[in-house]
């Protein structure tokens, strides 16, 4: 009778336990099984631009890090959205990363304005100096709160003036020209100062509209010019060199918590890398592709000092005007910072 009833107790407890061991096994299956984490990145521009190329080469520099813990795919062309949807994708979760221009960070963090004031950046080491440093840091800190982690500041360059009309030398030159620019007010109030009759218009429809003679020019970094084939429609290219932008590479800020101090520490420093390469690239592109202009025809005007000074006291209003709302010590921080840049 006690071998009977201890056989009862027995099987019972093993088919007790038996499932636990199951469950256990499984769930310890399903997480070694798991496989890595997808990282999309949104971009605006084309396959060969550097942005692009340099998104790509995060992702091989995380694989290097950190082998199979994390799937890097690059989409181009706007195939997830434009600036402003892919950033709010982002900014909501449905998008894990996107590269963007500053301007749709704007409506989030105002102080992103002072990057769109005209000529504030002199050259390119002065931008470095203001985004690397501590002006970069603080528009990066005050993203957070919006639900984005600023990884790293690429480069889309300095904005360069081209038309389908005539050479532009002088703010004078301008008069009457519909420029298609951004949607953004200090680059319609610039290109308004300048004499210019400035055009708001989604990038995608551009070519087109220069083609049709909808618009007579736009403006944008050489190299977008160039990749974009816009010397098929436009004649003349000036090297105003009026804005600089970044890109900005951001990812959503839960996500990024989400993984281990480790693991952040390996995103930022591969993000930092990649941004090293694509300035370089982006820069080596800037000389380059003014020769390919002018091999395709296109007649490029490099402006005197003294025609630049032209362009440069013209804006100045803008400063005024827009002073208030972006701040007049941020604005002088920049400045002090880019002074001092050789």
């Amino acid at each position: 009778m006690k071998k009977a009833v201890f056989l009862i107790l027995s099987i019972f407890l093993v088919l007790s336990v038996f499932p636990l061991i199951a469950n256990g096994a499984k769930e310890e299956g399903a997480s070694a099984s798991a496989g890595p984490v997808v990282l999309k990145i949104s971009n605006g521009i084309n396959e060969k631009h550097p942005s692009y190329l340099a998104a790509v080469r995060f992702g091989e520099i995380l694989n290097e890090k950190l082998p199979g813990r994390f799937e890097v795919q690059v989409y181009a062309n706007a195939q997830l959205g434009d600036d402003v949807r892919a950033t709010e994708a982002t900014q909501m979760g449905t998008l894990e990363m996107v590269c963007t221009s500053a301007s749709p960070l704007v409506g989030l963090v105002s102080d992103f304005m002072v990057l769109d004031l005209p000529f504030i950046f002199p050259s390119e080491k002065a931008a470095d100096a203001v985004l690397d440093g501590a002006v970069g840091k603080a528009l990066a800190a005050k993203l957070e709160p919006k639900g984005l982690k600023l990884l790293a500041y690429y480069e889309n360059g300095f904005r360069q003036l081209t038309n389908s009309v005539k050479a532009v030398q002088s703010p004078a030159d301008l008069a009457g020209l519909k420029i298609r620019t951004m949607e953004n007010p200090i680059h319609l109030a610039a290109w308004k100062a300048l004499g210019a009759n400035p055009t708001p218009m989604p990038f995608s429809e551009v070519f087109t509209a220069m083609q049709q003679h909808t618009i007579d020019g736009q403006e944008n970094p050489i190299p977008t010019i160039f990749l974009s084939k816009f010397y098929e429609v436009q004649k003349f290219t000036s090297l105003t060199g009026h804005v600089y932008g970044p890109h900005i590479l951001l990812m959503n800020k839960k996500l990024f918590d989400s993984f281990t101090v480790a693991e952040q520490k390996i995103l930022m420093d591969a993000a930092q890398e990649s941004a090293l390469y694509q300035r370089k690239l982006n820069r080596q592109m800037n000389t380059d592709y003014v020769t390919e202009l002018r091999k395709n025809g296109m007649t490029v005007t490099e402006l005197t000092p003294e025609q630049l000074k032209a362009f440069q006291d013209a804006v100045q209003p803008v400063y005024t005007q827009f002073g208030d709302k972006i701040g007049k010590e941020l604005i002088q921080q920049v400045m002090d910072i880019t002074s001092k840049v050789k």
